[in-house]
């Protein structure tokens, strides 16, 4: 009977201080102020100096570990009841742990990264508008884009491996931080994915990785994507929690690199998305605009295709979608009044340049 009262006051501890986070949640200046500007960068760095000691993805071994523990346990618990050795009182706290499982859990993701998803907008931070495009106005902010891109098709094309993509991507975050202090990017930590085989399978570019504090870059990609979700999944690391929001701290730092191949990969990475909302806005318009692509450009899409084609269909078919000038829409859920928020972004960004 101890056993379970000390179990009890420990559920009731773990309830009570999720409950303070989960209402702290719906305050984001009070996230903004105590958490993601005050807690996190500090908890962050420090997991980022520890992960950074070790060569391989910490956080994916942390992953295994807690699975091959939940396996053990479910193991364990089973083996007892089949043979009887789990009393009938201890089989009426096994509910009561499992809460207190999942509510460890949560505080976990919570306060290691998961609050930062309450923080509000960074682009009110960065100062950069909502103000709706109209089509005419989207097909232009495509337009701009390709000419950026087809002025740097004649760069030297590097295969950077994962060292050299941590240096030029901390150098860039260096750069911006002259122009914006929340760039700040100490104690970088940027790992390849533990299996990348089967992160290609799922249809995973990269991903943050909060038990470890590491960014994690599946190095299958192609060399055109790799310096773009480098600076995305470093965004994540700063605090960034939605991915049109990494999206838009990963392309204004590769864009504003010293580095070409960066810049060439952020401009790349975005008019992916904005040909994507043409081709549902406005076909005829997006035909247009894909005859003006370089032939190096549109070498890059046809091997994005091909990529995603040999490892996941879901994201060839997206491929599909964007890069396909013959393809009919058919079952789209996007509406045509639809907007993707890293498009009305840039957008705002760019508009003055239009």
């Amino acid at each position: 009977m101890k056993k379970g009262q000390q179990l009890l006051r420990r559920t009731l501890v773990l309830f009570v201080a999720s409950l303070l986070i989960y209402i702290l949640s719906y305050s984001d200046i009070t996230v903004e102020t105590i958490y993601s500007e005050g807690l996190y960068p500090l908890t962050s760095s420090i997991q980022r100096f520890l992960s950074k000691l070790l060569p391989f993805a910490l956080g994916d071994f942390l992953y295994l570990l807690l699975i091959l523990y939940a396996l053990r346990a479910l193991y364990r618990f089973f083996s007892k009841t089949f043979k009887k050795g789990l009393k009938k009182e201890d089989l009426a706290w096994v509910p009561l742990q499992i809460i207190n499982c999942s509510l460890i859990l949560y505080l976990l993701f919570k306060l290691l990264w998961g609050l930062n998803y309450s923080r509000p907008s960074i682009s009110t931070r960065l100062g950069i508008r909502n103000e709706k495009y109209t089509t005419p106005e989207l097909v232009q902010l495509g337009s701009y884009f390709i000419k950026q891109l087809n002025q740097l098709q004649h760069i030297k094309r590097m295969h950077y491996n994962l060292p050299q993509l941590r240096q030029i991507a901390k150098m860039s975050y260096d750069q911006m931080q002259k122009q914006n202090r929340f760039f700040h990017y100490p104690n970088p930590s940027v790992k390849p994915v533990l299996n990348s085989w089967i992160v290609t399978k799922i249809g995973i570019e990269g991903y943050y990785n909060p038990l470890s504090g590491e960014a994690n870059v599946n190095m299958r990609l192609p060399d055109t994507e790799l310096p773009f979700v480098t600076c995305h999944e470093i965004a994540h690391q700063l605090g960034i929690g939605r991915e049109d929001e990494a999206n838009l701290i990963g392309y204004l730092t590769a864009i504003n690199s010293d580095n070409r191949n960066f810049r060439y990969s952020a401009a790349y990475a975005m008019l992916k998305s904005i040909l994507f909302e043409i081709r549902i806005k406005s076909p005829e318009d997006y035909d247009r605009l894909y005859a003006t692509i370089n032939p190096v450009t549109i070498k890059d899409f046809q091997a994005d295709r091909d990529f995603w084609r040999k490892y996941n269909s879901q994201m060839f078919g997206y491929m599909d979608v964007a890069f396909d000038r013959f393809l009919k829409l058919n079952n789209q859920q996007r509406g045509t009044d639809s907007y993707q928020d890293i498009v009305l972004w840039l957008y705002n960004i760019h508009k003055k340049d239009l």
